[in-house]
């Protein structure tokens, strides 16, 4: 790099590590940071981490990038977070208890509760959110029943955002799209719901500022400096969740692109300028603070496919395991002979949010073999997001081109599938590190080196090849969606 280079750092700290890399103007990375971070299951339900590790992890990563580039060539800093995920501090910031992940399913009762007390078409139109366990309102409403001392004693209730900058900076900021998966963030008004927190007995000043995407955070202070290398006064931009980053580092943010990310969990987006509800997606904020964001979400995406093959097709330690069966399922048509398959392996968002949902695997015959199950196992993850697409066209929204991350987008089988099931181009994105990249593209504009998101996200991000739909299956891939969308409500019948 020439001395003279000009750098953003995008931090994002997700559910199992933290990474900080640096970005050129052009969206290329320079120089990164990594750093682990450990899950706890302490009993049955429950999730959490050390928030403290969440700092450690960020001072590492933050270390290794400092150490390869000039800390006075950065210009800005952003952070990405892992959304759905808290933590009670005091007022020295110190947790009072361990951070709950996103993970957590403790609050499930009081799902039930709070839709008796609101009504569930209330919570989804205030917070975006079909009612799921998922966002933070039903871990507060748990708080507030089994351990409300803890409640009240808190200083702070803080996404990792908002932790990491107290860390940084001295003070505590959320913005409207790491506080918006809260579940208690009017995603209209863009504040803190008065309603909800007055039932939680949660007062206003126990939860931090709200900041538009891309304002300024806060400076690096000096001890913050000293630890990670750093320079003193860098400014900090506010970002927010990780996903809402990834479709920013997508450049999804725009009519008639959609967002997919084929990673442990399968993840969709796209961009409305109102707040469309549905059961179908969750409603957020979009990236750019302009319009909605909205985003469908499978649990077991790779993860489902991992422990198909973990279980039932010798594992993964040939690692040509997913080069075999994908050349063998290719060679199957739509539908895998009969075989269908739900992928409901831990619980089920979009469409049902139904957390005793479970996988099965039906219309099996002697003639079917693993890569027959392999192949229906991807039918039903495609599908699932296929359906979601169609409830978006209900809404008389564009759906014109599918932008592609994740481990998953190296399946060039896959992604053919998803391109016939939708009848929709699919383009790979080549921002691998789509969340990072976000929050760099937050710090560039903070920064002054780009006037707006939308012109950031044009000049720091790529993409390459495109895979054609053949159109010529959208009859078998509409036949197969609707066999394969009844094995849910049949297998519910049946527990």
């Amino acid at each position: 790099m020439a001395k003279d280079t000009r750098y953003v750092v995008g931090i994002d700290s997700s559910t199992q590590s933290v990474k900080a890399i640096a970005w050129t103007r052009d969206g290329m990375p320079a120089a990164e940071g990594r750093a682990p971070l450990d899950i706890s299951l302490p009993r049955p339900l429950h999730a959490e981490q050390d928030a403290d590790q969440w700092w450690v992890a960020t001072r590492t990563a933050l270390k290794a990038v400092t150490a390869a580039i000039d800390p006075a060539s950065i210009d800005g800093v952003a952070i990405s977070n892992q959304r759905e995920t808290m933590v009670l501090v005091d007022e020295q910031n110190r947790p009072l208890a361990p951070a709950t992940l996103w993970l957590d399913r403790r609050a499930q009762a009081m799902t039930q509760e709070l839709s008796d007390v609101f009504g569930a078409e209330t919570l989804h139109g205030i917070s975006g959110k079909p009612v799921g366990v998922i966002p933070c309102l039903y871990r507060l409403a748990h708080m507030r029943r089994h351990t409300p001392e803890l409640l009240d004693k808190a200083h702070l209730i803080l996404d990792v955002n908002g932790f990491l900058l107290r860390h940084l900076t001295g003070t505590s900021h959320a913005t409207w799209t790491s506080a918006d998966p809260f579940g208690i963030f009017d995603i209209r008004e863009k504040s803190w719901s008065r309603p909800l927190l007055d039932h939680l007995k949660i007062r206003k000043n126990q939860l931090p500022d709200v900041l538009a995407p891309g304002r300024q955070a806060g400076t690096i202070h000096a001890s913050a400096a000293a630890e990670t290398g750093l320079r003193e006064g860098t400014p900090i931009f506010a970002a927010g969740g990780d996903g809402h980053c990834a479709s920013l580092g997508v450049n999804a943010v725009r009519p008639g692109i959609v967002y997919l990310n084929l990673g442990t969990a399968v993840v969709s987006g796209v961009w409305a300028a109102q707040p469309e509800l549905s059961r179908f997606w969750r409603t957020l904020i979009s990236p750019t603070g302009e319009g909605y964001l909205l985003e469908s979400c499978q649990r077991s995406g790779a993860f489902f496919l991992n422990w198909f093959i973990d279980n039932f097709a010798g594992g993964r330690s040939d690692q040509r395991v997913f080069a075999k069966l994908d050349e063998a399922a290719a060679s199957i048509p739509v539908g895998s002979d009969g075989v269908s398959v739900c992928s409901y392996l831990v619980g089920c968002m979009d469409p049902h949010w139904d957390e005793d949902a479970r996988a099965t695997f039906t219309g099996m015959a002697p003639e079917h073999t693993t890569a027959h199950i392999y192949r229906a196992c991807l039918e039903a993850i495609t599908l699932e997001f296929a359906r979601s697409l169609v409830a978006v066209r209900d809404k008389r929204l564009a759906t014109e081109r599918i932008l592609a991350i994740g481990g998953g987008a190296s399946n060039p089988v896959w992604l053919k599938m998803i391109a016939d099931s939708t009848s929709i181009p699919v383009t790979l994105s080549l921002s691998n590190e789509a969340s990072a990249l976000g929050a760099g593209i937050y710090a560039a504009v903070g920064a002054g080196w780009y006037q707006s998101l939308q012109t950031a996200a044009e000049g720091m991000t790529r993409t390459a090849g495109e895979i054609e739909p053949d159109l010529s299956t959208a009859s078998a891939w509409a036949a197969l969606s609707a066999r394969q969308a009844r094995v849910y409500a049949a297998n519910r019948m049946l527990v």
